[in-house]
């Protein structure tokens, strides 16, 4: 089966799509797949056994993409499909896979070009015109409805990546082959951990405090402003603590420093900036809490499946987009307030039988039902799938 994967991200970036689409590639290499991959001319080159990069043209005034809907995105977009339909007709494929937007075109171009559309469905892309505050106009929301309802209809499969997505096709489209594979990938599988050897790291200076690590983005949904609110009510109970904050875009950094600062934490709370993503798991091994501070949205953030795994102690906000994966035995889940988000961090400082529990139990969880075994084992099923459907319609 040749496959031409749709990819509308800056591939490769440290962030949730582009993890996904890195992780879905590297499964079905495993699984003896080709790809030719066609994405944005920004990003990381990564090599990958049977996948091979296809960027469109250099975009001048395009340097970088921020995360969630944008009038740039729509530009790059008009260059991705374009030389997605160029490959199409130029060579000949069995698959279309698409990410996120693409899916809005692939079935226009597997009818055009005869190939089956798999469709792989990270978001709902209205729902993220709401979230990102890309529109408030409701006919342009209503339309996306529209474009996602006919991607959903008229895929071959589909793949959703959370339970809240895998719940809304099953129920609005139930006869459609839709299976449920969350993003449960391990970056060391792609990536080499680097441990200690972090240069940032290395600047991190602890005299016996606690360290509580938050890892990811630093866009608005995420929830670092109550996470930094929640290090003053935590600060007012106990000084021997440490919030590492890494991720982050350089202006969002000075944005949170300068708040930081006024509020007179810059002792307890230190940003490192983006960093590679092997060199997350030494800050994990590090810290004595993580959290995940996200304030909304539906998708399980991609860090929830690694943490759940690393013997580290959650504290989570009590919300769907934690709440499909994470529970009360497994975490410490709180309400979207500092004082209750700051709370469940000196819960797990001051209780070490808490803490030794979720921390066990979240581990059990992750090897029976989060493992990379069982990834490979759903991915093979869609698979498996198709393979029959292109015997069918041969």
């Amino acid at each position: 089966m040749r496959i031409l994967m749709i990819a509308p991200q800056p591939f490769f970036q440290p962030r949730g799509t582009p993890f996904s689409v890195l992780h879905r590639l590297k499964a079905l290499s495993q699984l003896g797949y080709k790809i030719d991959l066609v994405t944005y001319h920004i990003g990381q080159d990564v090599d990958i056994k049977g996948v091979t990069i296809h960027r469109i043209p250099n975009v001048p005034f395009v340097k970088k993409i921020a995360i969630g809907p944008s009038k740039r995105k729509i530009i790059l977009d008009f260059y991705l499909f374009a030389k997605a339909k160029k490959m199409l007709k130029n060579g000949k494929y069995d698959l279309l896979h698409t990410h996120e937007e693409a899916g809005f075109v692939g079935n226009y171009l597997a009818k055009k070009y005869g190939t089956l559309h798999l469709y792989d469905m990270h978001s709902s892309l209205p729902q993220q015109l709401s979230n990102f505050k890309f529109t408030k106009l409701n006919f342009l929301i209503r339309l996306f409805e529209k474009l996602e309802a006919h991607t959903i209809e008229n895929a071959t499969a589909l793949i959703t990546i959370c339970p809240e997505l895998f719940e809304y096709v099953k129920g609005s489209f139930p006869n459609k082959f839709n299976k449920l594979i969350e993003n449960v990938a391990d970056n060391s599988l792609v990536f080499n951990p680097q441990g200690n050897g972090s240069p940032k790291k290395k600047k991190i200076k602890t005299n016996g405090e606690a360290v509580i690590l938050y890892t990811g983005t630093f866009e608005p949904y995420q929830g670092i402003d109550l996470l930094i609110k929640s290090c003053a009510k935590v600060v007012e109970q106990t000084k021997q603590v440490r919030f590492v904050l890494v991720g982050g875009r350089p202006k969002q950094v000075e944005h949170y420093k300068k708040t930081v600062n006024e509020m007179g934490l810059d002792k307890y709370i230190v940003f490192t900036g983006s960093v590679l993503p092997e060199e997350i798991p030494g800050y994990i091994d590090m810290c004595d809490v993580l959290v995940s501070p996200r304030i909304e949205g539906t998708n399980t953030p991609l860090k929830i499946y690694s943490y759940l795994r690393s013997g580290k102690p959650i504290v989570a906000t009590n919300l769907i987009t934690h709440t499909q994966v994470l529970n009360d035995e497994v975490s410490v889940l709180t309400d979207c307030t500092p004082e209750a988000f700051g709370t469940g961090v000196l819960n797990i400082l001051n209780q070490d039988d808490l803490c030794k529990r979720v921390t066990e139990n979240a581990q059990k969880l992750a090897e029976e039902k989060y493992s990379y075994e069982s990834y490979l084992e759903k991915t093979m099923d869609v698979f498996d799938y198709l393979e029959k459907q292109l015997e069918n319609a041969g």
